[in-house]
């Protein structure tokens, strides 16, 4: 398995999986909505999956010495590392800019501020686009563009929904926005929540995706 994923970062990862990485530091942009930021790390693998199949990587990989369920097993555990580094970078550059700005440019007219809920937001985006593009994808690889569609509206309606929480609701525009040192107990539940929510569908779409492989012929 060590050996697959060395694989994937060699021969599969496409730049933009590490240009899109910096795009963390989009937090400093006033008024954005910050939850964009997760959807480039959703076309960054829509990169790496035509770069997969322009090498033709799903077929060099099955004709390795390695068990067919652990070949998309590899790949989505890239995946999931590239999806927790956003995370780890939104996390900490929203904490440096909430350490930084006066509390007036901090405060976010576009969506939620840059704090540990719109992490648990990003956490939420990211797993369900694995659900929804891996399974699909992994069904037939060469067919990349309806799976990522499919994938990136879900995520943009899922945007959506959580700009209008922010402006609708007093638990988004009160309570989880602003600073991390304000109300940190219920911000602290909020990312909790999304990265439980995070894991149980990203384990989902593994477990799919691995169960499609193991069906086609390759």
């Amino acid at each position: 398995m060590l050996n697959l994923i060395k694989k994937e970062i060699a021969l599969c990862m496409h730049p933009t999986a590490f240009i899109f990485l910096s795009f963390a530091v989009l937090v400093f942009v006033p008024n954005y909505p910050y939850e964009v930021i997760f959807f480039f790390s959703c076309l960054s693998v829509f990169f790496c999956c035509m770069m997969t199949r322009e090498n033709g990587d799903i077929a060099f990989s099955c004709a390795l010495p390695v068990k067919k369920e652990h070949i998309p097993l590899a790949k989505i555990l890239v995946v999931f590392g590239l999806q927790g580094i956003i995370l780890l970078l939104v996390g900490i550059i929203g904490a440096v800019k909430g350490a930084v700005l006066p509390v007036e440019q901090y405060v976010n007219q576009a969506g939620i501020s840059a704090n540990l809920a719109l992490v648990g937001n990003g956490a939420v985006l990211l797993g369900v686009f694995n659900l929804i593009f891996f399974p699909r994808y992994f069904k037939s690889p060469d067919k990349i563009g309806i799976p990522f569609v499919i994938g990136a509206v879900a995520v943009f309606l899922l945007i959506g929904v959580f700009i209008v929480l922010r402006w609708a609701t007093p638990l988004y525009s009160v309570t989880l926005n602003g600073l991390n040192s304000q109300n940190i107990g219920a911000k602290t539940a909020a990312l909790t929540i999304g990265i439980v929510i995070y894991i149980v569908l990203s384990a989902i779409s593994c477990k799919l995706s691995m169960r499609h492989f193991q069906r086609i012929d390759v």
